[in-house]
C-alpha cells in the first residue's frame, strides 16, 4: 500500500479495511492510497471531453454543449476537491469492491441492449451516449464520496444504475443535459437518502428507479413526455423476436445468483392473473397487445429486483412481488384516466415499494419459523435449495404462459377488426383503444386509419364530434393518397370508408414489430385475413 505520508500509513490502512467492512460485499476489498488519487476523476473527465468530438455528438449542437457543461462542471468540482484537500495535506482512498450483484446485473442489461439494438437502430445510436454517461457517473460518484468520506468503493456500481436508467427512459438531444441531471439525482439519492436497516445506515432507494420514479412524476404533471423517447422504449422492445423468452433467460441469471425468483415470479402471476380475470370479465385485454406488457416484464426482473433495496426474507420478497404486480395494474388505469402516458406504470411504484420494506419485514415478522412457510421455502430462511424450487415453478409457469400464445405469440389485442368489433358492441374501453390504435397508424402514415378516424370524429358516434379536426384527418389521408379521404375532404355530406390497401395492411398487420415491407402480397392478406379482415381472405 502506497501513502501520501509515511506516519499515517498504519491509520490509513485500518480506515480503508473498516470502510471495506462496512461496504457490504463479499469481502472487503484491497485498499488503495496515493496523493495522486485525487486526479483520477479528471482522467473520467478528460474522457467524457473527448467523446464530444465524436460523430455521434458533434452532430448535434445541443449534445456538444450538454457534454461540455457537464466536463465543465464536474472539473470545477474536482478543483475545490483539489484546492481544499492539498492545502490540508489529506490523502484519499479507493477500496476496490466487485460485487456480483453489479457486475452480474450489468453483463444481463448488456444482453439485453445488444438483442434490442440488433432490431431498433436508435439503440446503437445510443452507445455513445452510454458510455458518456458511464463516465459522468464514475467521476460524480467518486467526488461525492470523497467530499463526505476518506474512501471510495471502487468497482462496477455505476454500470447497472446508468444501464437499469437508460433500458426505460432517455432524453432527445435536444434536451440531454436532463439525462445528465437525472443521473446526478440518483447518485444524490443513494448517497442522502438513507435509513437504518437492521442496525446499519443504508440507501432506501434503488437508484434508478428512485431517478425514473422522480422524473417520471416531473414529465408527467408538466405533460412534457414528448422530450424523451420513454414511449418508443416501451413500444419497441417487442421489435425483437422472441423477447419474451430471451429477457426470461436473462432474468434466471439473476434469479440463480441473487435469489429474487420470488419477487418476479410473483409479480409475473399476479400480473397475468389480474388480466386474464380482466379479459374473462370485459371480453378485452386490459393492456392493449399483451397479456404482461415488454417494458413491464423487463421492469420485473431488471428494476424492481434489487436485492439491496428489496426485503431480506422469502416471505418478504413475495409480498414484495405481489405488491409491485398489483402497483403496476393499478397505476396503468389511473394514468389512463388522467390521459398521461401508461407506460410509467412501472417506474412509479417502485420507489414506494421501496419505501414499503421495513413495513413489509414488519409484516411478516410474525410469520417468522412458520412450519408450512418454511417447507415451501416462503419462510424467512433464505435457502438456495429452496431458490432453485422457486426457479422450477416459475420456469413451468412461463412455459405453460408460451403455450397458451400469451407471450411471444400474437395477441387477440393485435387485431383491429377486433378492437372495431368491441367499440361497436360497447365493451369497456375499446372505443379509447380503437381511436389509440388508428390514431397511432395515421401517424405512421397509413392513409385508410387517417380517413377513420377522421369518420369517428365526423360522426361523433364514438367520440366528441368535431368537425375540423375530422376534415383535418381527411386531409391527411388524401395526402397519403388514399382516394377515400381525398373524396371526404371534397365532400362530407356522405362519408366513404374503404378497405385498407396493401401498403396499409403492411403497417396495421406489424403486431408491434417492424413494418412488411418486404413481404409478398399473398402472404400479407393470408396475414391480414388472419387478423379478422375479412375482404383479405378472398385474395
Amino acid at each position: 500500500m502506497l501513502s501520501a505520508t509515511k506516519g499515517r500509513n498504519h491509520r490509513t490502512s485500518q480506515k480503508v479495511t473498516e470502510a471495506g467492512k462496512s461496504s457490504g460485499g463479499d469481502s472487503p476489498g484491497s485498499g488503495i492510497t496515493h496523493p495522486h488519487l485525487l486526479k483520477v476523476p479528471g482522467l473520467f473527465i478528460l474522457g467524457l471531453f473527448l467523446l464530444s468530438f465524436t460523430p455521434r455528438v458533434q452532430g448535434h449542437p445541443v449534445l456538444i454543449y450538454s457534454f461540455w457543461a457537464a466536463c465543465a462542471f464536474l472539473a470545477v468540482w474536482q478543483f475545490l476537491l483539489l484546492r481544499r484537500y492539498s492545502s490540508q495535506a489529506l490523502s484519499k482512498s479507493f477500496v476496490i469492491s466487485l460485487r456480483p450483484q453489479h457486475y452480474i446485473q450489468a453483463m444481463v442489461h448488456l444482453s439485453v441492449y445488444f438483442y434490442w439494438g440488433m432490431n431498433w437502430q436508435p439503440v446503437q445510436a445510443h452507445v455513445v451516449l452510454l458510455i458518456a454517461q458511464l463516465l459522468f457517473a464514475y467521476a460524480f460518484d467518486i467526488m461525492l464520496s470523497w467530499s463526505r468520506r476518506d474512501t471510495y468503493q471502487l468497482g462496477f456500481g455505476p454500470f447497472p444504475i446508468i444501464f437499469s436508467t437508460n433500458l426505460f427512459l432517455w432524453f432527445h438531444d435536444d434536451w440531454f443535459y436532463l439525462q445528465f441531471l437525472m443521473i446526478a439525482i440518483g447518485f444524490l439519492g443513494k448517497e442522502f437518502v438513507r435509513w437504518n436497516r437492521d442496525g446499519r445506515l443504508v440507501h432506501i432507494f434503488n437508484p434508478s428507479a428512485f431517478t425514473l420514479g422522480l422524473f417520471s412524476i416531473v414529465l408527467i404533471t408538466t405533460n412534457t413526455t414528448d422530450l424523451t423517447w420513454g414511449p418508443q422504449i416501451a413500444s419497441t422492445l417487442s421489435l425483437a423476436p422472441g423477447i419474451y423468452t430471451y429477457l426470461f433467460l436473462g432474468g434466471l441469471v439473476v434469479m440463480y445468483f441473487f435469489s429474487i425468483t420470488l419477487v418476479a415470479a410473483s409479480s409475473a402471476m399476479v400480473l397475468f392473473g389480474l388480466s386474464a380475470l380482466y379479459y374473462s370479465i370485459t371480453g378485452v385485454p386490459y393492456f392493449l397487445d399483451s397479456e404482461i406488457p415488454t417494458a413491464v416484464f423487463l421492469g420485473l426482473h431488471l428494476l424492481v429486483t434489487d436485492p439491496s433495496t428489496s426485503p431480506r426474507t422469502p416471505t418478504g420478497r413475495l409480498v414484495f412481488g405481489i405488491l409491485y404486480g398489483l402497483g403496476v395494474f393499478v397505476l396503468y388505469t389511473l394514468l389512463s384516466m388522467a390521459g398521461a402516458p401508461t407506460f410509467y406504470d412501472k417506474l412509479l411504484c417502485v420507489p414506494l415499494l421501496n419505501l414499503s420494506v421495513q413495513w413489509i419485514d414488519r409484516l411478516v415478522a410474525p410469520l417468522r419459523n412458520h412450519p408450512m412457510l418454511e417447507r415451501w421455502g416462503v419462510g424467512v430462511t433464505p435457502s438456495r435449495k429452496a431458490n432453485l424450487v422457486h426457479m422450477g415453478i416459475w420456469i413451468v409457469f412461463f412455459a405453460w404462459m408460451s403455450a397458451l400464445g400469451k407471450t411471444d405469440s400474437r395477441h387477440v389485442g393485435d387485431s383491429l377488426p377486433f378492437w372495431e368489433e368491441a367499440c361497436e358492441m360497447g365493451k369497456p374501453n375499446a372505443c379509447n383503444r380503437l381511436l389509440l390504435l388508428e390514431s397511432t397508424y395515421c401517424n405512421d402514415n397509413s392513409g385508410w386509419a387517417c380517413n377513420a378516424i377522421g369518420a369517428q370524429y365526423h360522426s361523433g358516434e364514438h367520440v366528441e364530434q368535431d368537425t375540423e379536426r375530422a376534415m383535418g384527418f381527411f386531409a391527411r389521408a388524401c395526402e397519403l393518397r388514399f382516394q377515400a379521404g381525398c373524396l371526404n375532404y371534397l365532400d362530407s355530406s356522405t362519408i366513404r370508408l374503404a378497405d385498407p390497401r396493401a401498403f396499409d395492411l403492411r403497417l396495421l398487420l406489424r403486431e408491434g414489430g417492424e413494418n412488411l415491407l418486404d413481404m409478398p402480397e399473398p402472404e400479407l392478406y393470408q396475414r391480414a385475413c388472419e387478423h379478422g379482415w375479412t375482404y383479405a381472405c378472398g385474395m
